[in-house]
């Protein structure tokens, strides 16, 4: 076997677009650090905290417009969707960085939220390359690997920041948007050609041992995740050690283990299919796959308006309009909105939230980074968990989303009471819900209004994100915040003690357990579907 014809083979495989992919996720969470480098606008621009949370509002807003990208997944191939994720990336965090630094005269603050909107925005570029290519690519294992492309996008937030804490320490924020601006620009820039479609039939090596390569990726990324769970710990536990030199070593064993156990996993896949290159029929190339895999119509052709009203049984395709205008979206959106927009709020808060609470700078990071942990445990805890219950027990998957929903609200109240070292607990129960929440409200949206317009629909439904996230976030933290600030009067304009979000978030967890009763309604309005699901295609007509 020449090497460099495996080499040539297994870099126009599958598997190195998969790795490829993951790699693009794993970088690729500038919008969840937030956090971590808003204090340095705050303190090198002079902006503030009003003008912050609408920095934030502008950053959820631009994470959330993936329709732009899906729009152009449609007419043109991956690699210009992950150019314009790239250029975009560049361009916004390129020009925050500059301000930041002083290199250019301060923006103002609209041209600022303008910044990192865009740069916000090429996360969905990244992720809808990613994710739309993947399952085309495997198509027996959507689920398997899209869980598996998810969990790395939430695992993404904890390597930024420990990467910014090796090369630069958790105080330089302006370090931090540089690394936003070359890492994931890099990466995707270095893996363009690499992401791309491959349109084979079943029979092209789709067994039982591909799906074990499947879940050799998956087994990578606990293994990563585990290892930042024991960077954190040691970081706690062993304060003395030199802070440089066990940084950098961390970060090289991480990137080690992410990259080469990856490799060695995609190697050993192309070498399976290479070295036994006639074991599969000579038709199992002739069968191709519609880029649209295993994206039905169910319904017969109809006009974009007809039936609105009378949409067809949940599970069915959906037209845009019945599902935008029933009762089932309206409440997914409304508990979606209570849910998120609280946990944003932390997520873009977290900062201040530590230093009102008597944390450093340093920990704050930390904090970030045990959320994006959180995250990642959450969308797979989720995925897994919420499946086995509703196969197993034919409980509505609704009934995730209340209980992600009443654990989030035990997270507020942390905050709220200011309980000691209760934002550790915090973190990692928010971060976990904010994960779960995604993975349940998307598969959700695909159970019940079908997966033709999915993509479509999965958008509208993240639009509840800008929504709750300005109501709890820019409305009631930050009015309430700011009221605490001019009460207090300090020289810095900063908020000190359990009062500057004590009020907030007990107003929070209040909506949550609002949004969990409305959640509720939809699991009694889904339980007869989910109860004969796994018996029938279809289970009875849905009411608007």
């Amino acid at each position: 076997m020449p090497f460099a014809a495996f080499a040539v083979y297994a870099m126009r495989g599958r598997w190195f677009a998969l790795f490829a992919a993951i790699l693009a996720m794993a970088v690729g969470g500038g919008a969840y650090v937030f956090a971590v480098y808003s204090n340095a606008m705050k303190t090198s621009l002079g902006y503030d905290q009003k003008t912050l949370r609408d920095i934030a509002f502008f950053k959820n807003l631009g994470a959330s417009l993936g329709v732009l990208p899906g729009i152009l997944h449609e007419v043109a191939p991956a690699w210009v969707v992950q150019a314009v994720g790239a250029a975009t990336n560049l361009l916004g965090y390129l020009m925050a960085y500059l301000s930041v630094s002083g290199r250019t005269a301060r923006p103002p603050a609209g041209l600022m939220c303008f910044y990192i909107a865009v740069a916000a925005n090429s996360q969905s570029f990244a992720s809808t390359g990613a994710l739309v290519t993947t399952v085309i690519n495997f198509p027996d294992d959507r689920g398997v690997v899209i869980g598996l492309l998810m969990g790395f996008a939430g695992l993404s937030g904890a390597i930024l920041t420990h990467l910014h804490r090796a090369f630069a320490g958790a105080e330089d924020g302006a370090a931090l948007l540089l690394l936003l601006t070359s890492l994931p620009t890099a990466v995707v820039l270095l893996f363009i050609l690499s992401i791309h479609i491959m349109i084979a039939g079943s029979g092209d090596g789709r067994t039982r041992g591909e799906r074990r390569g499947i879940w050799g990726f998956l087994g990578v990324s606990v293994v990563v995740a585990l290892y930042l769970v024991v960077l954190n710990v040691v970081e706690l536990k062993v304060p003395l050690l030199p802070r440089s030199a066990s940084y950098i070593t961390a970060m090289l064993v991480l990137v080690a283990i992410l990259v080469f156990c990856l490799l060695a996993v995609v190697l050993v896949q192309a070498r399976r299919s290479y070295v036994q290159p006639t074991a599969a029929p000579t038709s199992a190339s002739a069968p191709r796959e519609a880029p649209a895999a295993g994206i039905v119509n169910t319904n017969p052709p109809s006009s974009f308006f007809q039936d609105v009203f009378r949409p067809p049984a949940r599970g069915q395709d959906y037209t845009i309009l019945q599902a935008l205008f029933s009762a089932d979206m309206l409440l997914l959106f409304i508990a979606a909105g209570c849910g998120i927009g609280g946990m944003l709020t932390v997520i873009d808060n977290m900062g201040l939230i530590g230093q009102a609470l008597g944390y450093k700078q340093d920990t704050v990071s930390m904090f970030a980074s045990l959320v994006s942990l959180s995250n990642y445990a959450g969308r797979v805890v989720a995925g897994l968990g919420s499946d086995l219950v509703v196969e197993r027990y034919k409980l509505p998957r609704p009934l995730a989303l209340t209980i992600t929903l009443l654990l989030a609200a035990v997270g507020y109240l942390l905050i709220a009471l200011g309980v000691r070292d209760g934002l550790y607990a915090a973190a990692l129960i928010i971060g976990f819900c904010f994960g779960a929440q995604w993975t349940v409200l998307f598969t959700i949206v695909s159970e019940v209004f079908g997966r033709r317009h999915f993509s479509a629909l999965c958008n509208w439904a993240t639009l509840a994100t800008p929504v709750g996230c300005y109501v709890l976030n820019v409305l009631v933290t930050g009015h309430l915040y700011d009221t605490e600030v001019r009460r207090q009067a300090r020289p810095d304009q900063n908020c000190i003690g359990v009062r500057c979000f004590q009020e907030s978030f007990s107003i929070i967890a209040g909506v949550t357990v609002l949004g969990a009763f409305v959640s509720v309604l939809l699991v009694r309005r889904t339980r007869a579907f989910y109860v004969g699901r796994h018996g029938t295609a279809a289970v009875g007509p849905a009411d608007v």
